[in-house]
Formats: structure tokens, sequence, C-alpha cells
């Protein structure tokens, strides 16, 4: 890891210039060009390379480029990239029994990203319980199109869309009994993560879930767990839900779901299941994605990733506790799902760690989101937190 340099090369002000003239500017990037990556480290287009702990957001588990990731899609890009769902194929079936297997459900949709499959999930209640209304968590994040929005807490990212699906009903994390409170008779659904990402890696306590579970269970009320950040080997389990024994009526997944190749799908329990012709994805679940999908999901279990997400997470954790960092509030996460709060703002902290060979995340403006590829190694994990402390 090296200082950046004041110098930039002909691709990284083409690339600049380019973006300002023909991409619609609702993006706050960073001044970096990405051009390759492999494990945990990215490279720009000057020739520096990053300690990835940013990883897509939560997406990037099995590390960049991915040997057997690679071949799979490649062997697959050349026999059958896309057909719909009007026929079957066999990544799709493949991909589905793996999923009911790791997830514990019964049946699962395809679709293309996180906010898809979340409003998958919201039309999934509606359709099953003939109720409307939906209770979600503040400083929840679940999407942003129109039905993931209305259950995504951050007015910023509200209000200028509505009217949305509904009204808010936004009650605090980690409190069953304000839970219990706002679900009425039209209420179809509590919708949860079981950590919070965007919203500053909020980890409820253990029985938080388990007694969601018995409110929903004793109202008849549907209990969905968006497990699009948590998913995959993230938190030391295949799903954050694992820890706590709790099983929803219907998950959300994407991000790491293909690592990196964009995939998104819900999963229920048995007796909750869309009909024929109640909900569709043209590209949801094809033969590529499946493909990028299964192969993820071998890595994840050959390299033994989930366990080494827990032990790596755990030692990050307590190198992060014990550094010399000014202003830190608290550090807190599971597995290699990591915030620390700071009692100030981080951006400039993400700006300096960058300008030293590390990404990092700012969320809810004052927590430093670390989300590093589940492969990171101890080294390189030292590497950061000496550049954090030098921040």
């Amino acid at each position: 890891m090296t200082e950046n340099a004041t110098s930039r090369s002909p691709d990284y002000e083409s690339t600049i210039q380019k973006d300002a003239k023909y991409v619609m500017q609702n993006y706050g990037r960073y001044n970096i060009v990405l051009s390759s990556g492999s494990g945990s480290v990215v490279r720009d287009v000057d020739g520096r390379e990053y300690i990835d702990c940013v990883a897509g957001i939560a997406v990037n588990n099995i590390g960049h480029c991915h040997p057997k990731q690679v071949a799979a899609i490649k062997e697959q890009a050349e026999k059958l990239i896309h057909v719909s769902n009007l026929y079957y194929t066999v990544p799709q079936a493949e991909l589905a029994e793996q999923l009911v297997k790791i997830t514990g459900m019964s049946r699962v949709f395809f679709c293309n990203s996180g906010t898809e499959a979340v409003e998958a999930a919201m039309k999934l209640a509606r359709v099953t319980t003939g109720k409307t209304d939906f209770v979600a968590a503040e400083h929840s994040f679940h999407g942003r199109t129109m039905g993931s929005l209305s259950v995504t807490y951050k007015e910023v990212y509200r209000n200028p869309f509505k009217p949305l699906v509904q009204e808010e009903m936004f009650v605090p994390f980690n409190d069953p009994s304000a839970i219990a409170d706002a679900i009425t008779r039209n209420t179809a659904a509590v919708i949860i993560e079981p950590i919070q990402g965007e919203g500053g890696i909020n980890v409820p306590s253990d029985k938080y879930l388990q007694e969601v579970r018995s409110i929903c269970d004793d109202t008849g009320t549907l209990l969905i767990f968006d497990e699009v950040q948590t998913g995959f080997g993230r938190t030391g389990k295949w799903f954050c839900k694992d820890h706590s024994g709790v099983k929803p009526d219907i998950m959300t997944m994407a991000k790491a779901m293909g690592a990196g190749f964009p995939m998104g799908a819900i999963a229920a329990r048995e007796g909750i299941s869309f009909e024929r012709g109640q909900h569709a994805a043209t590209f949801g679940g094809s033969p590529l994605a499946c493909a990028a999908a299964l192969a993820s999901i071998e890595v994840i279990r050959e390299e033994g990733l989930i366990d080494r997400s827990k032990r790596m997470g755990a030692y990050f954790i307590d190198r992060l506790r014990n550094m010399s960092l000014e202003g830190v509030v608290d550090v807190r996460g599971r597995g290699l799902m990591i915030g620390v709060e700071l009692d100030r703002k981080c951006g400039d902290i993400v700006e300096s760690c960058m300008q030293k060979g590390v990404l990092l995340n700012c969320t809810s403006e004052k927590v430093l989101r670390i989300a590093p590829p589940l492969i990171i190694t101890k080294e390189q994990i030292d590497a950061v937190v000496d550049v954090l402390e030098q921040a």
C-alpha cells in the first residue's frame, strides 16, 4: 500500500469526464477508477492497490474474480445465457435446491436484486394474507423502489417520492413490545433486518428475533427477514437468522448470492407461494446468474468461509477495539459485518484511508462499515487497523 500519487492516467481523466457528461449524477463517487481485482485487493487504472473492506457493499464474499466462479461463468456463457422463465433450465433448478437446503425454507422465487426481492416479499405477504400493511423498524433499509422504499426509514430517501405504497409505520429496533403495539388487524407482515446494515450495523439482543417470532405467531402476522446484506456467511452463519434459530415466513436474499453477479431471490416456508401468474421476472434466475451463484455457494462450502468469517470477524473486532483511534463510541458486529461508530462524521476518515490504500464505507454518517471479503487474511486486517490508526 502506498500513498496515492497526484498524477493521473489518461484512463482516469477520460472515465471521469465521460461519467460527468453521460451518467446521471445521483452517486457520490470517490475519486478513483477501479480496473481489476483479486481476492481482497482491487486495483485502479493508475496502478495503485487497495485492501477492499467494502466488497461491493457486502457482495464479494468469496473475493474478487475467484477462479472457480470465473470458470463457471465462462463455461455457462458458452452454453446458454438467457431464455426467460418460459422454459426450465438445469442451473435454476439446481440453485433452487441448494437454496432450500441452506435456508431451511420450502420454495424460492428468483429476481435480480435486493430491492426486487423485498418487493416480491411484500407482494407475497399481501396476496397470502389479504392484508395490506407492514411494520418496519427505525433505521431500516430495504431498498429504493416504491414498495421497499415504504419500509425504508430514512426520510431523505422516502420524502421526494411520496405517496408511497403505505404510510410510515416504523417502530424502535430491538424493541419487541413496540412491534406488538404496532400490529393491527390489517398488518400483513413485520419486516426486519436481523442486523441493520445501512442503519449503522445495529446488532439486536439475542432474544429479539425470537420474541418477534412469538408475537407474529400470536397475532397471525407474517414475519419477513431481510437477509440481503447478512446472508451467505457474512455474519459467521449461512444466514443471520441461524444465530437465533428463528425461521421467518419469508426471507429475502441478494448481494453475496451471486458474489458480484446481479441476482436476488426470496424463500418462503411451506404453504406460502406465488400462484401461476401472480409475479414474474424476465431475467430472474437466468442460467448465467444461477451458474455464478452455484459456484459461489460451492466456494463458501469448500473453503470453509462461514467458519472463517466467524474467526476473522472476532479477530478484526478485537483489533479494532484495541486500536488507538480517537472518538470511537462503539465497535460492534457479527462475523465480518462490522461497524465502528464515531463521535463525528466519518467521511474524512474514509478519504484518508483510501489515500493510504484501504477502502472503507461510511454509513449512517458516523459509522465506518467494514465488510471485506470473507477470505481476508490476518495480515490484511492488521494493515487495515494500522491505516485506521494513522487516520
